[in-house]
């Protein structure tokens, strides 16, 4: 068993992209780290405000039963506001395109995005796949029906 596939290490399939030839594969910053970052395979500004997506010059051939999560990264949100309108963003395990990555700027100022730098990081997931049983009505609880501020301060 090679260094990249550990044991008990879920198996996911990369192809890297002509545009990304120079770019490294996706990888945790840290040891302990949960998210592997992905690089932008492109350059670009984003307006504040403004929404896009950036390539990332890798395809990946999620296992069946997992899926791949985009998530922002956390210096970038809290320095510029740059992160991601939809996150986490699921990659499902039968698209095979690929990684983009949609930022948006939240931030007062423009921000640039250049080749190489690490806009997102990415999870695999389990999903677990449940049966919805229809019914007239479901068992009651303490909280019942109570929603947004319902549990207090």
């Amino acid at each position: 068993m090679s260094e990249a596939t550990a044991a008990g290490a879920v198996e996911v399939l990369i192809a890297r992209l002509p545009h990304a030839a120079d770019l490294p594969l996706p990888s945790p910053a840290t040891a302990g780290s949960a998210g592997y970052d992905l690089a932008s395979a492109e350059e670009g500004e984003l307006a504040p405000f403004e929404r896009r997506l950036f390539r990332t010059g890798f395809s990946i051939a999620v296992p069946e039963g997992y899926e791949c999560q985009l998530r922002p990264r956390s210096g970038l949100a809290l320095r510029h506001g740059v992160t991601l309108p939809n996150t986490p963003a699921t990659i499902d395990s039968d698209y095979r395109g690929e990684l983009m990555v949609a930022l948006v700027n939240l931030g007062s100022e423009a921000f640039r995005v250049t080749r190489g730098m690490r806009i997102a990081q990415m999870i695999i997931a389990r999903v677990e796949r449940v049966a919805f049983h229809p019914v007239e009505a479901l068992p009651s609880t303490a909280r019942g029906t109570g929603g947004f501020g319902s549990s207090g301060t």
